[in-house]
C-alpha cells in the first residue's frame, strides 16, 4: 500500500495572489469570521516567509474547535495504491463529503499476484492457503469466462448490442465490455486497486480516525499512511486523527451484527430480485410543500437540471436485498444521505451468460471458507468475498438525488445490472409518486 498526497501548484495568471497553506487559509477564513476589517487587511499582517508563526497566532485568538477550522482547509488530494477493493468500498463509505475516483476493474491486473498478503489482511495464519487457493482459481474462473465469452461475441455479433454505425473501435471495446461484465463476479474483493480523494483536513481527519478505529490492520495501516502524508500538509488539524472510543464501539457493534446475519444467511444459492422504497412527503403544518411535483421536474433539459422543492424536500430511502458487491461499490459512491450494507453473503449472482455448473466447486469452497472465518468472528471474512457475493443495501437520501441515480444508473451505457435495480427501485417510487412519471427518464443503458 502506498500512500501519496498532493498539492496544487497555482498556474502562472495567479502568481499575484497569495500563495497560502492550507492550515494559514483555515486559519485567515476563521480570523475574517471574528472580523469586519475584510480579507485584505487579514493578509496584510500575515507573515508569508513564516506562516507558522502567524497560524499559531491567529489559532491563539480565534477559539473555534478544530473541526470548524479544519473545514475550511480547502480539498487535500491523496492517492491511494494498492489499496484491496473492500477497502476502497469503505473509504467511499466513509469519506461522504468527498470527491473521489477509483480504478474500474476493467484497467486493473486480474491475478493472484495483485492480492496484498493474508498476513496485510489478517486473514488467520492456519486459513491462509485455503484463502490463497480459493482467490487463485477465482481469478482463474474469470479468465475463463471472459475468453470464452468474448470468443462467442466475436462469433456472433448479435450478442452484444451495438450504437448504429458502431466504429470498429467501438465494436472492440463494447464486445471485450460484454465479457469482462459479466465474468467481473469471480474477482475477488481483495483485489488492488487504487483510489484518490479530494476533501477538507476536517473529513480527513474524521476519515482517519474512522479508519484506525476499525477491527481491520489494513484500515489501520491506511490510517496511520494516510495521517503521516497530511502531517506535511495540514499538521495541527490532523492531530486529530487517532482512533477513538465512539468509533471503535460503533464498528464493534457494527461487525457484530455482520457476522451474526452472516451466519444466518450465508449462501451461494442466487437470491431473487427484491426491492423496496419508502417516499416520505411530510412537511411541517407552519411549512406545507405548496409546488407539485410536475413543477419541480418539468423545467429539466435533462438529468443534471435543478429540480424543485416538492423533490428536494421528499426524503426517500430505497434497498435491494440482494446488491452483488460489483454494484455496491459504485452504488455506494453516490455520496448523498447514508448507505448501509452488513456486507454479507446472502446469495450469489452470475448472469445467464456464466456456465454455473462448471464453478460449483469453486462457490462451494468459497462458501466454506467464509463459513470458518465468520465462525471464528474473524473482520477478514470480508476478503473472503467474491464480487458475486449478494448483500442487503440500503441509501436514504432525497427524492430529488434518488431520480438522477434512477436516470443515471438506467442510461446510455449503464452497466446491465445496475439498470435492472434502479428499474426496479423507480417502478416501485413512481408507485407511491405517481405525479412523476411523465418527467422522469427511465433509460435502457444502450451502450455508449
Amino acid at each position: 500500500m502506498k500512500v501519496t498526497g498532493l498539492a496544487l501548484v497555482p498556474p502562472p495568471s495567479a502568481a499575484s495572489l497569495p500563495q497560502v497553506t492550507p492550515e494559514l487559509l483555515a486559519s485567515v477564513l476563521a480570523r475574517y469570521s471574528r472580523s469586519n476589517s475584510g480579507i485584505a487587511a487579514i493578509l496584510a499582517k500575515v507573515d508569508l516567509a513564516n506562516p507558522d508563526a502567524s497560524i499559531d497566532r491567529i489559532l491563539n485568538f480565534v477559539d473555534y474547535g478544530h473541526a470548524s477550522i479544519g473545514g475550511l482547509t480547502g480539498g487535500l488530494a491523496v492517492a491511494l495504491d494498492d489499496v484491496s477493493m473492500w477497502l476502497a468500498y469503505k473509504i467511499f463509505e466513509i469519506a461522504t463529503m468527498a470527491d473521489g475516483q477509483e480504478s474500474s476493474t476493467r484497467y486493473i491486473t486480474m491475478d493472484a499476484a495483485n492480492l496484498p498478503t493474508p498476513d496485510e489482511l489478517g486473514v488467520p495464519a492456519d486459513l491462509a492457503p485455503r484463502w490463497r487457493d480459493v482467490m487463485a482459481r477465482a481469478f482463474a474462473a474469470y479468465h475463463a469466462e471472459y475468453a470464452r465469452l468474448d470468443a462467442l461475441a466475436l462469433a456472433n455479433s448479435a450478442l452484444v448490442r451495438l450504437p448504429p454505425d458502431a466504429k470498429p473501435a467501438v465494436v472492440t471495446r463494447l464486445r471485450k465490455n460484454y465479457g469482462l461484465d459479466r465474468a467481473r463476479y469471480f474477482i475477488p474483493l481483495a483485489t488492488r486497486t487504487s483510489l484518490g480523494l479530494v476533501q477538507t483536513s476536517r473529513m480527513w481527519a474524521a476519515t482517519v480516525k474512522h479508519l484506525d478505529s476499525l477491527p481491520h490492520p489494513e484500515a489501520r495501516a491506511a490510517a496511520r499512511l494516510i495521517r503521516d502524508e497530511l502531517l506535511k500538509i495540514s499538521p495541527r488539524l490532523m492531530r486529530h486523527s487517532f482512533a477513538e472510543s465512539s468509533y471503535a464501539a460503533q464498528a464493534a457493534q457494527e461487525l457484530a451484527a455482520s457476522l451474526a446475519l452472516g451466519r444466518e444467511r450465508l449462501s451461494a444459492a442466487p437470491l431473487a430480485d427484491e426491492v423496496w422504497v419508502r417516499a416520505d412527503r411530510a412537511t411541517p403544518p407552519f411549512l406545507p410543500e405548496t409546488q407539485p411535483v410536475a413543477e419541480s421536474l418539468r423545467h429539466r433539459a435533462n438529468r443534471y437540471g435543478y429540480q424543485g422543492t416538492a423533490t428536494r424536500r421528499m426524503r426517500v430511502s430505497f434497498a435491494w436485498n440482494n446488491l452483488a458487491l460489483a454494484e455496491l461499490r459504485d452504488l455506494n459512491r453516490h455520496r448523498t444521505g447514508h448507505r448501509y450494507t452488513p456486507l454479507i453473503q446472502a446469495g450469489f449472482y452470475l448472469p445467464p451468460e456464466i456456465r454455473h455448473a462448471h464453478h460449483a466447486a469453486l462457490l462451494a469452497d468459497q462458501l466454506d471458507l467464509t463459513r470458518e472465518l465468520l465462525a471464528r468472528g474473524s473482520p477478514a471474512y470480508v476478503y473472503s468475498l467474491l464480487l458475486g457475493a449478494q448483500t442487503p443495501f440500503e441509501h436514504s437520501t432525497h427524492a430529488d438525488k434518488f431520480i438522477y441515480e434512477a436516470e443515471l444508473r438506467t442510461g446510455l451505457g449503464a452497466h446491465f445490472r445496475y439498470a435492472e435495480h434502479l428499474s426496479a427501485a423507480l417502478r416501485e417510487f413512481l408507485k407511491q409518486v405517481p405525479e412523476a412519471r411523465d418527467f422522469v427518464t427511465e433509460g435502457t443503458a444502450e451502450p455508449e
